[in-house]
């Protein structure tokens, strides 16, 4: 395609990996029919927000920004802002009448129509908005790449579990998986172009099923690819964690000793109340489960406190269980009303200065527990994947673990993307420090 006016792109991003995925493919996209990324939103002709809704504080935030950024129009009156992604999808048509200078609405399964939405803006000059009842897996079809070193690969879209406090199944429609053959080519292609960490993707990553293969088949598929180094995959659901998974991550020498694991609420019934499909006692076996076969294996979790109902006693069941499994990092969060989901009819709310003096309680028993195992790393022999140069200062490099700890040490940038081996001798928070021993 011929180069055009107006042709540059950028695409803010917010939310999870999946959006940052999300985002690759929507780059690629556009790239393939003739438009090129800007290198700042300063610069483009076309801004897309690709948006999360999670949580009613993420929802508020990106609508906020897009917001903001209407008054560029008076200075580009060619500018086109589109909105993508879950906030997009969960209100639609309500986001044009909201805001008069949006262009575009697309939903999470609408993105192969952008070229063909931009054509129709650029002829008519007529906003659009998509009908959000299609729904794509991508076969096919490679990601622009927005890293550098590490590498996103979605193996499903959507979610089937309908936990009680969800949004996501309602924004991101039913579970689908992709073909393992097609996965494994995209991880291939990954490899080749020098990213030798990749992640897999999805809502629910161990209930991947397409045409009989599982998820621990296709973790042994993609183990077997040579070019790439080492595999992780977020998220996973305690409900199909299965024996054969738990085996097949022992066994697989690229998959990182590390799992995030969200279990939410220590107490059977508040689990039960939120649709997990799972006891604590399943939990905490599990965590047995993982610890036995990879004894240095690294679990994170996601925990919600002041659930509806949630008791003083029910709340002292998870600080139980936080400091029973000593999880290595924890995301953990106050109960957030979603509109659309079944636990928004809930009854017995519990009071937002309750919520907030329990999330204090719960941060500070964590922060504790990750300080003292980040400490209890001090003298140990990490293998670091170099990803660039630190934060805080340019004599240093930082890197990451196979059990996802990021490493800082002296180092020289051509070292980046390369793996050394480095000798932990501090802790300060959520990092390590280190001396380099060896380049592998």
């Amino acid at each position: 395609m011929e180069k055009q006016q107006g042709n540059l792109f950028y695409i803010e991003t917010y939310g999870c990996q999946m959006n940052v995925a999300d985002s690759e493919l929507v780059a690629s996209i556009l790239v393939d029919n003739g438009y090129r990324q800007a290198s700042d939103i300063d610069a483009a002709d076309l801004i897309i927000f690709n948006t999360c809704t999670v949580r009613q504080h993420a929802e508020d935030r990106v609508i906020g920004r897009i917001s903001n950024e209407m008054s560029r129009k008076k200075q580009k009156p060619h500018l086109k802002i589109g909105v993508i992604g879950c906030v997009a999808q969960r209100l639609g048509e309500k986001l044009l009448e909201v805001n008069a200078g949006i262009d575009f609405v697309l939903g999470v399964d609408q993105y192969k129509s952008l070229p063909m939405t931009l054509r129709f803006l650029d002829s008519w000059g007529v906003k659009h908005c998509s009908d959000f009842n299609s729904e794509q897996s991508y076969e096919y079809h490679s990601p622009l790449r927005s890293g550098k070193h590490n590498a996103f690969v979605t193996i499903t879209r959507g979610c089937d579990n309908y936990c009680s406090y969800c949004i996501v199944p309602y924004t991101r429609g039913r579970e689908r998986s992709r073909l393992a053959s097609e996965i494994v080519r995209e991880a291939r292609q990954a490899g080749e172009a020098g990213f030798r960490d990749i992640t897999l993707l999805g809502q629910n990553v161990n209930s991947y099923n397409n045409r009989g293969a599982t998820f621990p088949d296709l973790l042994e598929m993609v183990n077997d690819v040579e070019s790439i180094r080492r595999i992780r995959f977020i998220t996973s659901h305690p409900k199909d964690l299965s024996a054969r998974l738990i085996s097949v991550m022992q066994k697989s020498n690229k998959v990182c000793e590390h799992i995030h694991l969200p279990m939410q609420s220590g107490n059977t019934e508040i689990l039960k109340r939120m649709n997990r499909g799972y006891t604590a006692r399943h939990y905490w076996k599990l965590i047995e489960k993982l610890r036995d076969a990879i004894p240095n294996i690294a679990i994170t979790t996601d925990v919600i406190v002041g659930f509806p109902g949630e008791t003083e006693e029910q709340f002292d069941d998870t600080m139980e269980m936080m400091k029973r499994l000593r999880f290595d990092a924890a995301f953990m969060f106050k109960y957030s009303v979603r509109e659309g989901t079944e636990a928004a009819g809930f009854e017995n709310e519990v009071p937002e200065e309750i919520r907030l003096e329990r999330l204090k309680k719960l941060i500070n028993l964590q922060t504790g527990i990750t300080t003292e195992k980040y400490q209890q790393q001090t003298g140990l022999t990490k293998e670091v994947y170099v990803e660039g140069v630190s934060k805080k200062s340019t004599a240093e490099l930082s890197g990451k673990t196979r059990d996802a700890k990021v490493v800082v040490f002296p180092g020289d940038s051509s070292l980046i993307g390369s793996f050394v081996n480095v000798e932990i001798t501090d802790a300060i928070g959520w990092t390590l420090k280190g001396r380099q021993l060896s380049k592998e």
